[in-house]
Parts: structure tokens; sequence; C-alpha cells
């Protein structure tokens, strides 16, 4: 069975296949699970198995723990590319994301100026202004769109709102354009009857028309890497992934595989 991933609120710094040398952050739980979708694909399992006794990590205790890490890392000569905001759940669902986001910003320059700020965000959190504003103060904030189509996006990241359509996400995500990078997973399977596959032409065309509407930096497309808490997906290969970024720079949007 697939179980959170992380049991500190620092953790690496490891590496990304997307990112390079990343120190983590962990706004979860260490103990637990919370985020607004429960995707098929999550590496840190379905959020069925709770929210753990721990809480959401303090805001100073965060910093303290942060800059604890980062001078020991300058002390020891530790190259670090990124510092990446990820872990057991949504990281925008903290009560205090912006204030830790400031705080890392700051501690960041202090230590590693040459390092970006990442954030891995599932999109959910986009109709909160103060949400929003500190997304767009990151070096690399990453959105995500698995679908263009709600029926298939809901199947795939199973969103715990009933409201939550790509035809109210993509404007929003559209409202950041040039500042957000797009992360969508490809993949085909099943979930409890439902057959997965984004991989389509219909689905292809419909992520196209989205990108462009939303024109972000770029597009990070991947598949599966580690188990998955449903059983029944299979990966979609480099040269397939190659094929489908080829078709979407065709229409002038950049893509990275991985």
């Amino acid at each position: 069975m697939v179980t959170i991933l992380f049991h500190s609120t620092i953790f690496g710094p490891i590496h990304s296949r997307r990112l390079g040398s990343s120190l983590g952050i962990n706004l979860s739980p260490n103990d637990g699970k919370i985020c607004s979708f429960d995707c098929v694909y999550c590496e840190a399992g379905f959020n069925s198995q709770g929210v753990g006794t721990t809480g959401f990590p303090r805001r100073e205790d965060v910093r303290m723990q942060l800059e604890k890490k980062l001078a020991d890392m300058k002390e020891a000569g530790t190259p670090l590319d990124v510092i990446t905001f990820s872990g057991n759940g949504e990281p925008t669902l903290h009560p205090e994301f912006a204030g830790v986001i400031a705080d890392t910003m700051a501690v960041r320059d202090a230590y590693y100026p040459e390092a970006k700020v990442s954030v891995l965000c599932n999109s959910t959190r986009l109709d909160r202004p103060e949400v929003c504003e500190a997304l767009k103060r990151v070096d690399n904030c990453i959105l995500k769109l698995d679908s263009a189509l709600t029926p298939t996006m809901r199947v795939i990241d199973q969103p715990g709102s009933p409201e939550f359509t790509c035809e109210r996400l993509i404007p929003r995500l559209a409202d950041f354009g040039e500042k957000c990078i797009i992360q969508t997973m490809m993949l085909r399977g099943e979930h409890k009857g439902h057959k997965i596959d984004n991989t389509t032409a219909e689905e292809v065309d419909a992520l196209i028309e989205a990108y462009k509407r939303i024109g972000p930096r770029e597009v990070m497309l991947y598949s599966i890497d580690r188990p998955t808490p449903e059983a029944n997906l299979k990966k979609v290969g480099k040269d397939e992934l190659e094929r489908i970024a080829n078709r979407m720079r065709e229409h002038g949007i950049t893509v990275q595989v991985s």
C-alpha cells in the first residue's frame, strides 16, 4: 500500500528529474496527508490513510528548520538548485502559506541567493487572492492541469469540491500566464470502473487549446515514475511523450518532457 512519503518538514536535498538538486519543504503533517485532490497516481497515497496527529507545521518552525538546514549545507559546501514545496499534500492549504513563502524567500536570499524557490501546486486554491499573490512571488510556480476536460480531470485528480471544474480552473491559470509553469501527468488505466486515458487526440487537442489560452512559461509533461495507490495505471513511455510534446510544440508551446 502506498502511504505518505515524508516524515519531516524539511527533507533532502534529493535529485529531482525536473528541477535538479532540490531541498524539500513539506507543509503537511509528517504522519498523515492533507490534500484537496485525491489523485489516483499520487506518490503519497490516497487521502483515506488519514490526516495524522501532528497537524500543519508552525510557520516559525518552518523558518527555523529551513534556516538551520541551509546554514549547515552552506558550511559543508553542498550545492543547491532549488527549494521545493511539495510533500504529503497540497502546500497552499497551510493556513499561513503566504507568510511561509515570504520567510522562505528571505532565508533563501541569505544563504543560497542563486537557488530557485518552487511550489508544486494542484491549482485548487487559485480563487484565493493571498494564495495567488504568494505563488506569483516564487521563481517557479508549477500549477497542475492533468486534463482540460472536466470528466477526465475529475477521475484522475478526484478533487474534493464538486464545483472544481476545468471551465473554472483554466481562466484562473490564464491569470498567471508566463508567471506559471503547467505540469501535466500523462497516463492510462482504470479506477473504480472508469477508464483513464488523457493521451487521446481529443484530450491532447483540449490541452493544446488550454495551454494556448493560459500562455505559461513552459509545460512539464511527464508520466508515472513510482508506485501509485491505484494499481491499474500504466506509464506513458518517453517516446510517446515526445510525440505528444511535438504536437504541442507545433502550436508554439514550450514543452519539457521528463
